[in-house]
């Protein structure tokens, strides 16, 4: 199923693999960049409804 590159195979193929990688990087950045700020999110909410520490 791969055409033939000829010379430009490993071009082609770092190519992909780069891609790939930064797509990976982007996912994994917002998934822990979403985490971050639903934390944060929790704590300014609970702070707001006198639930979080130092407002007991």
């Amino acid at each position: 199923m791969i055409p033939d590159l000829g010379k430009y195979t490993d071009t082609v193929l770092w190519s992909y693999a780069a891609s790939i990688a930064l797509l990976v990087g982007v996912v994994v950045a917002t998934l822990w960049r979403g985490r971050k700020v639903r934390a944060e999110l929790r704590r300014i909410e609970a702070r707001m409804t006198g639930k979080g520490p130092g407002n007991a």
